[in-house]
């Protein structure tokens, strides 16, 4: 558990206590934070159908939830296995584990409330998001972005290496971009560490 003694806000693993409180949040800023960037019928397709809490990383112990005085200000996590984004709902079969020495780990579904956007706290997330990440063996992450979250993952390292889009019902495109960062040192002869693609694409 981290706590930022500035704003007394607390970074800790979520529980499955907590997913009725992250899936409001998410709801809120899946469609919120995307104006500007979607247009609201994409955004709420994309909340609606594709946003929401992954509770295998919650299993994992690699999601976590910020609050401060019981109220949520952002989730997120990383994750050891093959699925690049997308809700319980999305997953059709078993999550596979990642090789950390073959294979980028995942950033998973970070969400800010809107009332605590641009405050630092996805940047926190990803930091320690990072660090866990590094820990775990991993050398490369890599993440599926929605357009609201490029800004955040650019300015944490992270580079563009593939724009997509996903087909939802009624006839909405969504784009998206996959994004990678080194974050472990050289291998051998200064050769960067490889990477598999991934099995699962997701947002």
């Amino acid at each position: 558990m981290t706590t930022n003694r500035t704003t007394d806000a607390v970074l800790r693993p979520a529980s499955m206590d907590d997913v009725p409180q992250m899936e409001a949040l998410i709801a809120l800023s899946g469609v919120a934070l995307s104006a500007g960037f979607y247009t609201p019928e994409q955004a709420q397709a994309v909340t609606a159908l594709v946003f929401g809490v992954d509770t295998q990383l919650i299993e994992d112990g690699s999601y976590f939830i910020i609050e401060r005085d019981g109220d949520a200000l952002a989730c997120g996590g990383w994750s050891k296995r093959a699925t690049l984004f997308g809700a319980d709902r999305t997953k059709t079969g078993p999550d596979r584990l990642l090789d950390p020495a073959l294979e980028a780990g995942r950033i998973r579904a970070f969400f800010v409330a809107p009332s605590a956007a641009r405050q630092g706290w996805g940047s926190m997330l990803m930091e320690h998001c990072q660090k866990e990440a590094a820990a775990a063996g991993f050398r490369t992450l890599e993440l599926a972005a929605t357009m609201p979250g490029v800004p955040l993952y650019l300015a944490s390292g992270f580079e563009v290496i593939e724009p997509f889009e996903i087909a939802l019902p009624g006839g909405v495109n969504v784009p998206l971009a996959r994004m990678r960062k080194q974050i472990g040192g050289l291998g051998p002869c200064g050769s960067k560490p490889p990477y598999a693609a991934a099995q699962t694409m997701e947002p």
